[in-house]
């Protein structure tokens, strides 16, 4: 049964003036029942998207604006905000200084909020996880009341699109990622694992800046794209469906969205219910950056010849990263492939197709973007 509750909204936002963002996201938070759940002396954390040391005019990250206006919307109401991730990199003081730094976090400081610098964590227990138990979390969030996710909208070579589901890996505390994606090589297996992170944490609200979006080599290395939206809800599942639908992105497209809808997660029927709204802002063209590869993931009520077929057509589906010439040699994709498949050779990357497990690290954290998702032809052909 659909839950009118959980419905996403959408509010135009032309660019990143404050005054503009303020009123975009009090529009949008209006539609979705306001923040009358805020009360004074409320710990709030907000969960950012700073996968990255970018500037804000990269797209890649949350932009600084966004989580400023926030923070006094929330401060105003007496509640106390603290802002944070864990990018992939070391899970330290001197790291977040500098992510803060570049992605002009401190904006956030100013308006009232803390950023986080505690780097503590520790093991929890989730034994309702499909994919994951028991995982470490960041510390900083489990003192919080409530959660909000403030995620970026973004092509992404693993996940095809990462947007609130794919934000909440950020509670996994820094290179630990690189050892989730070694242990989840699996697309599917990773894609339940973001859903079981979501169904543990349930932030109470999600919010993802579409201002400037990002397509191509994401989620940090592609080319930003206007697109003047804040979109806002309370499941983030839902969230995302929307989210897809104005990137023009099919469900099979992305994986975590196939595990959501096997899992029976979603509240609304389907993603056409979103069609009309989103086809007044689809994103024409939009370049995409990753894997199909769920288009023929298999479900748990296939009968054995239909899984062993769909198992072969998935692995044929599947995308893999490739250097480009324009590698510079810099050694970054080394030092982070969790499956140590990558050496330098006369100065240029190369990867061990036998060691590989596409887990895309080397992709997403390439400095110069020389690191590029190739998708396969069978893909090719069944995305047209």
């Amino acid at each position: 049964m659909k839950d009118l509750g959980k419905r996403p909204v959408i509010a135009e936002c032309p660019d990143y003036e404050r005054e503009n963002v303020r009123a975009a996201l009090q529009a949008a938070l209006t539609n979705i029942g306001g923040l009358e759940w805020v009360k004074p002396g409320m710990k709030i954390g907000v969960k950012l998207n700073l996968c990255s040391a970018r500037k804000p005019e990269h797209a890649a990250t949350t932009h600084p604006v966004m989580a400023a206006e926030l923070t006094r919307l929330l401060t105003e109401r007496g509640a106390s905000v603290i802002l944070g991730d864990s990018p992939g990199e070391p899970f330290n003081s001197s790291m977040l200084r500098l992510v803060y730094n570049q992605t002009g976090m401190r904006l956030a400081e100013e308006a009232g909020g803390k950023l986080n610098d505690d780097f503590s964590h520790h093991t929890v227990s989730f034994p309702e996880g499909k994919s994951v138990r028991e995982f470490e979390y960041c510390s900083w969030l489990s003192g919080c009341d409530a959660i909000i996710s403030f995620s970026k909208l973004k092509s992404h070579g693993l996940m095809g699109m990462t947007a609130a589901v794919k934000n909440l890996y950020g509670v996994i505390p820094g290179t630990m990622k690189s050892e989730y994606h070694f242990l989840h090589p699996d697309p599917m297996d990773f894609a339940n694992m973001l859903v079981d992170l979501n169904e543990y944490v349930r932030p109470l609200l999600c919010l993802c800046d579409a201002v400037e979006i990002m397509e191509g080599n994401g989620p940090t290395q592609g080319t930003p794209r206007h697109l003047g939206l804040i979109l806002a809800g309370k499941d983030p599942y839902e969230l995302d469906r929307l989210g897809a639908a104005i990137l023009t992105l099919r469900e099979e497209e992305i994986p975590y969205m196939t595990a959501a809808r096997q899992r029976d997660l979603f509240s609304s029927e389907g993603p056409e219910e979103y069609a009309e709204e989103a086809a007044r802002y689809a994103v024409s063209g939009f370049t995409r950056s990753g894997s199909t590869c769920s288009w023929f993931a298999a479900d748990p009520d296939d009968r054995l010849i239909r899984k062993i077929l769909k198992k072969a057509l998935y692995i044929l589906m599947r995308s893999r990263p490739e250097p480009e010439n324009s590698c510079t040699g810099c050694g970054h994709c080394v030092r982070g492939c969790p499956a140590k498949a990558i050496v330098l050779i006369n100065g240029k990357a190369r990867i061990d197709r036998r060691k590989c497990v596409r887990c895309f690290c080397c992709q997403e954290f390439c400095p110069t973007g020389a690191m590029k998702v190739k998708r396969s032809l069978v893909a090719r052909i069944a995305s047209k």
